[in-house]
């Protein structure tokens, strides 16, 4: 049977639409940033880099401060986002390239993981799409080869995406073979770029003439930026003026990364104008994010970002791995601070719910609109799960369960547990399980029938490994 025919004939194809008659269906905007920081916003503290634009949005926004992914690495938050299940489930547990080729000469081998998102899967833009939205993917996709791209997931509009998970370059012509061992890489779809052009400005152009040509009917706009990953590139002048800007004791030192966030934050204005130029602005669910934690490696030998006062980042399941900004404007919703842990899973059923439809028992994310309405209300969920069996730079294969305050983490190659209450300590200096066994075996048992209940994947002893 073929794969639509099938969602119609399940009753997925489609997105029943609750709002009045007189009334047009929302526009819904995702926007994704590439390895953002939870601390590299102005609204949530940077002290170098500058977002008036996103500051902007935030006052006009619900703003999380615990908001995470599902993920500590893209391919899976963005599988999270799409599909509203977890990455365990889905067995989309690491990006492409990695899943591709496992790192083979550690204790342990990664666990099996599949780099192309299932067709089977219900994407948003296929629930949209059904709806007889308008639907894009401007930039990054990162979700599987050729025969997986969006135009197989429900999108109607393909601009930039690929199997790749960064460029070889930020600059005109946005291709090249100097970085990933001497791969060709390329953004399609970027025809005739102008000389010295820009990724982020150019991905900006091509998603509001997207928008402009389909004036007067519904839309979803997922605009996945590559930045501010790596390759950390951006204007000369722009570049000057954070240098100028820099002083010691900052805890973002990286003038190149503040241009990079600064063309981010630019983007989204523009794109905030435009749907407002178009007196859609209170018809729009608009929504920012990144797809995990900052990325606190170097780049050219300079320490790319700094997720202070977060422990660690990118890879890593601390939370500076998995915390991210978050801002969700909606038609109705009134703007405020929400201190409620959720997680990318539960873009997925808020974002289609927003919209007017509904999401029939999703298996692992809720949906936000509790908290939309009132961001001091608490979701019917008590525990959050992460899982990433794979090796980083910040971490060997982990995985950790979240309840309420209280955080446990999982290491495999030794089974050590750590143990944190993350109210009294928000930064987890404070190991405290060897104070509290009753509550990590608890935790840990827990933990392990999710492992089974999502059939997560797990790392298994080297037999290769000298050590």
């Amino acid at each position: 049977m073929l794969r639509r025919t099938f969602l119609q004939a399940a009753g997925l194809g489609a997105l029943p639409l609750a709002a009045p008659a007189q009334q047009s269906k929302r526009n819904v905007v995702l926007i994704l940033a590439d390895d953002l920081g939870w601390s590299d916003l102005g609204v949530y503290g940077a002290d170098l880099h500058e977002t008036p634009h996103l500051d902007a949005l935030a006052k006009e926004s619900v703003r999380f401060t615990q908001a995470m992914t599902a993920s500590p690495v893209c391919s899976p938050t963005r599988a999270s986002i799409m599909t509203g299940k977890h990455p365990a489930r889905l067995h989309i547990t690491i990006w492409l390239e990695g899943a591709k080729k496992p790192v083979a000469n550690r204790r342990l081998l990664p666990a099996e993981a599949i780099w192309n998102l299932p067709h089977s899967e219900v994407t948003l833009a296929e629930r949209f799409g059904g709806a007889g939205y308008r639907t894009a993917s401007v930039g990054k996709w990162h979700l599987g080869e050729a025969e997986h791209y969006p135009e197989t997931q429900g999108f109607g509009t393909n601009i930039g995406g690929t199997l790749w998970g960064a460029p070889a370059t930020f600059f005109a012509p946005f291709a090249g073979n100097h970085r990933f061992g001497g791969e060709h890489r390329y953004v399609p779809h970027l025809e005739e770029p102008k000389p010295g052009e820009y990724l982020t400005d150019r991905l900006t152009d091509e998603a509001l003439r997207w928008l402009d040509k389909g004036a007067g009917k519904p839309f979803f706009l997922y605009l996945a930026h590559h930045s501010p990953h790596t390759p950390i590139e951006a204007p000369a002048d722009r570049v000057a003026y954070y240098k100028e800007k820099l002083k010691p004791g900052m805890h973002h030192q990286n003038a190149t990364y503040a241009a990079m966030v600064e063309s981010l934050d630019k983007s989204v204005g523009r794109v905030m104008e435009a749907v407002k130029k178009a007196g859609q602005w209170d018809n729009t669910v608009f929504v920012f994010l990144s797809d995990n934690g900052g990325f606190i490696g170097k780049f050219d030998g300079q320490v790319v970002t700094n997720n202070h006062p977060l422990r660690s980042g990118k890879g890593s399941l601390y939370e500076g791995g998995l915390r991210v900004p978050l801002l969700i404007h909606a038609p109705g919703v009134k703007p405020g601070v929400c201190n409620e842990p959720v997680y990318s899973c539960d873009l997925h059923a808020t974002l289609v719910e927003l919209a007017g439809g509904t999401v029939a028992a999703p298996e692992d994310g809720r949906s936000l609109l509790p908290l939309l309405r009132d961001p001091q209300s608490r979701l019917d969920r008590d525990t959050l799960y992460f899982h990433y069996p794979h090796y980083y730079e910040t971490t060997t294969p982990v995985s950790c369960v979240r309840e309420r305050d209280w955080k446990l983490l999982h290491y495999f190659e030794d089974g050590r547990r750590e143990l944190y209450h993350l109210a009294e300590d928000p930064y987890e200096q404070r190991d405290l399980a060897a104070s509290q066994p009753e509550r990590v075996r608890a935790m840990a048992a827990k933990l392990e029938a999710w492992w089974k209940q999502v059939g997560a994947q797990a790392p298994r002893p080297n037999p290769a490994f000298r050590g």
